[in-house]
């Protein structure tokens, strides 16, 4: 009976790695910023990102490591028509985001995925949990104007969103792009002001 109840839990890829915090909640170790955002921890352990008065294009929190099949868990908070995002497999990290290399087709939805956050309106083309040009996520599970959790199950023939527990959209994703990538956080425009915090990880070995 006990090796049965193990090789169950093995079929159900539930013997990968322990979950752990991709953030820390001190400091920006394990992390690089790329383009003009202003992250900053606060005393509470949450991560605050804004922009400067004169920001241009988009901004992105990255991490250092790369990513293949995991689970994501974090939660968000954002000003009223805040508009952020969390990017996986993004093989440029941002590179064509923001400054000199600008380019609208090469931004990290185009590369790799963007699951977006937006509060506001559900009324728009992508509102939160939604996988960015692939899937518009289903409205009503997220809390207005307060905390909210999304948990991103990223499979290699799957990505799957939860808000506040509720699956809300999934996507086989594009056979051409990448498996894996980096995990983004975004400052979308000039009047950005995001926060995260609980960010966790389950990599799927």
């Amino acid at each position: 009976m006990r090796w049965t109840f193990l090789f169950l839990l093995t079929g159900l890829g539930l013997s990968g790695a322990d979950e752990t915090a991709l953030f820390n909640g001190k400091n920006l170790d394990g992390w690089e910023s790329v383009g003009d955002g202003l992250w900053s921890v606060m005393r509470d352990g949450v991560l605050l990102g804004q922009r400067p008065q004169k920001a241009l294009q988009q901004a992105w929190l990255y991490t250092k490591k790369d990513f293949r099949e995991f689970d994501l868990s974090l939660e968000y908070w954002t000003r009223d028509r805040g508009n952020s995002g969390v990017s996986i497999r993004d093989t440029s990290r941002g590179r064509f985001a923001c400054g000199t290399e600008w380019n609208r087709d090469k931004t990290p939805s185009h590369i790799g995925y963007e699951i977006q956050i937006w509060m506001g309106s559900e009324s728009i083309d992508y509102p939160s949990g939604s996988i960015y040009l692939f899937d518009k996520a289903k409205t009503g599970a997220q809390i207005p104007h307060d905390w909210n959790r999304m948990d991103i199950e990223s499979r290699d023939r799957l990505i799957r969103v939860k808000v506040n527990g509720k699956v809300v959209s999934e996507h086989a994703g594009d056979p051409a792009r990448s498996k894996s990538g980096p995990i983004g956080l975004q400052l979308h425009d000039p009047a950005s002001l995001v926060m995260f915090r609980n960010i966790r990880i389950r990599e799927i070995r």
